[in-house]
């Protein structure tokens, strides 16, 4: 299509150009059908401001990753059941459709999941075999390093619980909203609840300002990116409803549409918390970013749906929806803290999911609502001995060019 999208800040066509930052710091833009209207009034900037996890889990300052990059883009990073431990190929194991459950609300958030047994959130894919490009693409990466030159974590995405009182609530779409990748629906708002990055709903700090709602009562979750409330008045990006009884099949919510994140899928099921770190278990894979630079041009991989043409990365770069699988020879015992071996181990079961564009490698949840709590359970640089060497690329299928011509899936 004609119209420009920019998924990072996807009014800020300056941000785009920037290789050291990708969505959310590294502006990433793309052309895809596109209808929005205004831009949210406190939130508009040329340059994109980043944020870095701190020690403890609060607040951060560096780049992180952007919501949906440029054109459709989903953080399909949708993590599901880790009882799918499937061991089959990558490409052939998801069926191109999806299935629903019997008794749907039964199953929302079942031990903690988004979404039901066999979402490839939670496959298992220490048994898969490795990508023919795999030496290639962990060559080249390993001689880029990650975005900050180590593997770091980021603290500051939330994830809002709601219930049956919490109030649904119509937003204005700015230009960060595009058309048909994104949905126009009233969302819940909780009372009490922030953005990422920010101590309220007001976008503040101009970052991405995701806002993540679960809703369990109508098994949803809802995702936007680069929303902001000012005034009483909700002003919104993309917003991606997830129906969480569903199992999407590898086109997602839809080919070459993008979602919250840029590669297509869901943010929510890729970010390990607190809780889960200290009580030693991870059961999904990972959420992990890359500068646009680094970032394979032109193509992407399922479980992505969606790239940008603010990737610039050579053909030995990683696509989006690549998957990396920590080596299973990687001596955990090198690493500080139980903390880092539990993440460490989740990297080799379930591997890490490339879903936007930024710098601070990994992605963890905030926590502010959660009972464990990171200081003394895991810092942003406990992981920093583990190179892009360590790490080998599972099979990702076929590649598809990227076309931003979105077309949903029912």
């Amino acid at each position: 299509m004609d119209v420009t999208k920019v998924r990072c800040g996807s009014w800020w066509l300056v941000a785009a150009s920037l290789l050291l930052f990708g969505c959310g710091g590294d502006g990433e833009s793309s052309t895809s059908a596109t209808t929005t209207t205004t831009t949210p009034t406190t939130t508009e900037a040329t340059t994109e401001a980043t944020t870095e996890a701190s020690e403890t889990g609060s607040d951060t300052s560096e780049g992180t990753s952007a919501g949906p990059t440029t054109e459709p883009t989903t953080e399909g990073e949708t993590t599901e059941d880790s009882t799918s431990s499937s061991t089959t190929d990558p490409s052939t194991s998801d069926s191109e459709g999806s299935t629903e459950t019997d008794d749907p609300v039964a199953d929302c958030l079942v031990d903690g999941h988004y979404f039901p047994e066999g979402a490839v959130w939670y496959e298992d894919v220490s048994e898969w075999p490795l990508d023919p490009e795999s030496d290639a693409v962990i060559t080249w990466l390993n001689s880029q390093g990650w975005g900050t030159g180590q593997m770091r974590i980021d603290y500051t995405i939330e994830v809002l619980q709601a219930d049956e009182a919490t109030e649904f609530r119509s937003f204005e779409p700015t230009n960060a909203f595009y058309t048909p990748d994104c949905d126009h629906v009233e969302m819940p708002v909780p009372a009490t609840g922030n953005l990422e990055g920010e101590e309220g709903y007001e976008c503040t700090k101009d970052g991405d300002c995701h806002l993540i709602v679960v809703h369990p009562s109508s098994c949803q979750l809802f995702e936007m990116w680069r929303a902001n409330i000012v005034d009483n008045t909700f002003y919104g990006g993309c917003l991606a409803v997830w129906e969480m009884d569903r199992v999407y099949g590898p086109k997602g919510r839809g080919e070459q549409c993008t979602s919250a994140d840029a590669a297509g899928y869901p943010i929510a099921p890729l970010l390990f918390t607190a809780d889960e770190v200290a009580a030693g278990n991870i059961d999904h894979a990972i959420r992990f970013i890359l500068p646009n630079a680094r970032i394979r041009a032109g193509e992407y991989v399922h479980p992505a749906t969606h790239g940008t043409p603010a990737t610039s990365g050579p053909p030995e770069a990683p696509p989006y929806g690549a998957r990396l699988r920590l080596r299973a020879d990687f001596p955990l015992d090198s690493l500080p803290n139980e903390g880092a071996r539990t993440v460490a181990r989740a990297m080799q079961q379930y591997g890490i999911l490339l879903a936007d564009g930024g710098n601070i490698a990994l992605t963890a949840q905030s926590d502010r609502y959660t009972q464990a709590k990171w200081e003394g359970l895991l810092g942003t640089h406990d992981l920093t001995s583990i190179t892009p060497g360590d790490f080998e690329m599972v099979d990702g299928g076929e590649r598809i060019a990227l076309t931003l011509d979105c077309v949903r899936e029912p």
